[in-house]
C-alpha cells in the first residue's frame, strides 16, 4: 500500500433489491472511499447468500447482476475499485478452510449477531446449517485475503471484525506474520428506520427501494410512521422519536433540517408538511440513480465483474501462496517476475 491509502474490503449479500438504507449507510461510504484513492475491493457475497438462500439458489446470480447494476448507478466505479463475485475467486474458500482449522467453536458460539439475524429473517430453521454457523470465518477470509486494514461496517458488525482480528493474530502467532490486523471503519450514518418504525429491511417489508417508481415512493412516504405523540395537528412532536425523521437526517440539508425540527417541536406544521419536504429532497437523488440504471445492461455488468475478478484474483493468489508457504513450508514453484501485490 502506497502513501496513506487504506486497503478496503466490503461487500453485500445479493438477496434482493437495494433500498435507501443501503444507499446512505453503505454505497455513499464506498463511493467516498474509492474517490479518496483508497484500494477498494467490493465483493458480491454470493457464498454468504447461499447460507440462507440455499433452497432458492438459482436467483442468487440474477440478484447479483441487478445489485451490481445499482452499485454502478449509485457511483461505484469499476475503474477505481475491484467489483467481483466472491465465488469466482476460489481463494476465498481456500483461506476459509485453513482459518477454520484454527477457529475455536466457542468463538463462533459467542457471536452475538446470530440471534439478531435469526430474529430479522424470522426463521431459525433456515439458518440451522454449518455454513451459517461458520459465516464469520468466511467473512474473516474475505477480509484477510486482501490484507484489508479498513473494513466499513455498522456497529452491529463489529463482532465480526473482532473475530477476523482474533484469527489474524492467531495465524500470525502460529505460522508467522502474514496478515495485518483489520480495523472497523464505523459508518457515521444514523440508523435508518422503515415505514413501520423498525430497522429498514427487505425482511420486514418496510423499505423504500432504489428501483421503486416515484408514485410508489410517494405512497410509501404518505403512510410512513411518525412521532406517535402527535395525535393531532396542534400537538408538538419530537423529531428524535420520529421514524420519518431518520430519512431527513440523510436526505435533507442541515439548515432545512433545523427548520423542520423547530416546526415539529412547536407544532408549527404537521407531519404531512414534513413528508412533502422529504419527498422534495429525496426524489431527485433516487431519480438520478434510476436514470443511470437505464444506461446499464447485463453484458456491461458481466464485463465489469470479469475485470473485477481479474483484479481480485491477482491479489488473492499472492496472499494464498504466502499463506501456504507459512503453513506448509512449501514454496511457490511458478516463477514470478514481481511478487509484489499491485494496486489499481
Amino acid at each position: 500500500m502506497s502513501g496513506s491509502r487504506y486497503r478496503v474490503l466490503s461487500g453485500m449479500r445479493p438477496t434482493g433489491k437495494l433500498h435507501v438504507g443501503h444507499l446512505k449507510s453503505v454505497l455513499e461510504i464506498w463511493k467516498k472511499l474509492q474517490d479518496e484513492g483508497n484500494i477498494c475491493f467490493f465483493l458480491v457475497a454470493d457464498l454468504h447468500a447461499l447460507t440462507t438462500e440455499w433452497n432458492d439458489s438459482k436467483k442468487i446470480y440474477e440478484n447479483s447482476v441487478e445489485m451490481v447494476s445499482e452499485w454502478i448507478s449509485a457511483g461505484i466505479s469499476p475503474e477505481k475499485s475491484a467489483i467481483f463475485m466472491q465465488s469466482e475467486v476460489p481463494e476465498h474458500t481456500e483461506l476459509f478452510t485453513i482459518l477454520g482449522m484454527i477457529t475455536p467453536l466457542g468463538l463462533l458460539e459467542r457471536n452475538p449477531t446470530y440471534k439478531e439475524f435469526v430474529q430479522e429473517i424470522g426463521s431459525e430453521e433456515k439458518v440451522a446449517n454449518l455454513g451459517f454457523f461458520s459465516y464469520p470465518v468466511l467473512q474473516s477470509a474475505d477480509i484477510l485475503l486482501y490484507k484489508a486494514n479498513k473494513v466499513p461496517v455498522g456497529k452491529d458488525q463489529i463482532p465480526h471484525i473482532e473475530i477476523a482480528r482474533d484469527l489474524a493474530e492467531k495465524f500470525n502467532r502460529i505460522f508467522g506474520e502474514v496478515f495485518p490486523l483489520p480495523e472497523p471503519l464505523l459508518a457515521e450514518t444514523p440508523k435508518i428506520l422503515g415505514l413501520d418504525g423498525r430497522k429498514m429491511s427487505k425482511s420486514y417489508n418496510n423499505a423504500i427501494y432504489l428501483s421503486d417508481n416515484i408514485k410508489l415512493i410517494e405512497e410509501k412516504v404518505k403512510i410512513y410512521m411518525t412521532d406517535t405523540a402527535r395525535k393531532t395537528r396542534k400537538d408538538p412532536g419530537e423529531p428524535e422519536r420520529c421514524p420519518l425523521f431518520t430519512l431527513h437526517k440523510v436526505f435533507t440539508p442541515e439548515e432545512e433540517k433545523k427548520y423542520i425540527e423547530l416546526m415539529c417541536r412547536t407544532a408549527g406544521f404537521g407531519c404531512l408538511d414534513c413528508k412533502k419536504i422529504l419527498l422534495k429532497n429525496m426524489i431527485p437523488e433516487i431519480e438520478k440513480i434510476q436514470d443511470n440504471l437505464k444506461k446499464t445492461d447485463r453484458e456491461m455488468v458481466e464485463d465489469i465483474l470479469e475485470e473485477g475478478r481479474k483484479k481480485a484474483k491477482e491479489f488473492a493468489s499472492k496472499t494464498i501462496e504466502e499463506v501456504k508457504t507459512s503453513v506448509f513450508g512449501r514454496k511457490n514453484k511458478s516463477p514470478q517476475k514481481d511478487k509484489r501485490q499491485k494496486t489499481f
